[in-house]
């Protein structure tokens, strides 16, 4: 992926930049808020990582003045501003992610690979697999093989999201904002608790388990090696 960073503390935009380079993609830094609007205008990216606080531009007017320009790229706020109301106010704005330092760079890969497959996402069409495992997001039905899974509407937004990201990594926080539009930790085991239900219902029959946990990052779904 092209990715524009835009960050004007010299040492974090070097630990991301090198970071996200090892992890094959391509990287240009902009230091301030008028430079990264600049950039971002006059050159094709694939996903814009923007700090909020900026000098001569803060990001928040940026990806406004962005979005209002009819760019769409998707843009992934990299910011120590963590409240509720910072976080509403920076995906009102036009966010497509929101990720507070610090930060595990873990996370920060999973994220950024997420908001790069929207666009594949939205061609897949209406039905997800998994091994045998289908899911018709029309039709809201699941099956496994030739067995027909009830579940509850929320365990089917959290397969649902976890299909459309099979292989990747998905942490606890990415399920909390996109199945249940927290964007807070309510520090309960809500998470865990709806994991452990999916599983079971997935892997009756001893058929194999294709919801793993990744220690110490996420979930991920796929079929086992």
């Amino acid at each position: 992926m092209r990715i524009l960073l835009i960050e004007d503390d010299p040492e974090t935009a070097s630990y991301v930049a090198h970071g996200l380079q090892d992890e094959g993609h391509q990287l240009n830094v902009a230091l301030d808020g008028r430079e990264g609007l600049d950039q971002a205008r006059e050159n094709s990216w694939d996903l814009l990582i923007v700090d909020r606080m900026l000098p001569r531009l803060d990001g928040l007017t940026l990806v406004k003045t962005l979005r209002t320009d009819d760019v769409k790229t998707p843009v992934l706020f990299l910011t120590t501003m963590g409240g509720v109301g910072d976080r509403v106010s920076g995906l009102n704005a036009g966010a497509d992610d929101y990720l507070v330092k610090p930060f595990a760079f873990a996370e920060l890969v999973a994220r950024v690979n997420a908001l790069g497959r929207r666009p594949q996402e939205m061609s897949l069409g209406t039905v997800l697999r998994v091994g045998d495992l289908e899911l018709d997001l029309m039709g809201r039905s699941v099956r496994r093989g030739d067995t027909s899974i009830e579940l509850q509407p929320r365990e089917f937004r959290l397969l649902a999201y976890l299909m459309r990201h099979a292989g990747e990594t998905v942490t606890r926080s990415m399920l909390l904002e996109n199945v249940w539009d927290f964007h807070f930790d309510p520090r309960t085991n809500i998470v865990e608790t709806h994991i452990s239900r999916l599983r079971a219902k997935l892997n009756k029959g001893d058929s194999p388990d294709l919801i793993h946990t990744v220690r110490g990052a996420g979930y991920s779904i796929h079929e086992s090696a």
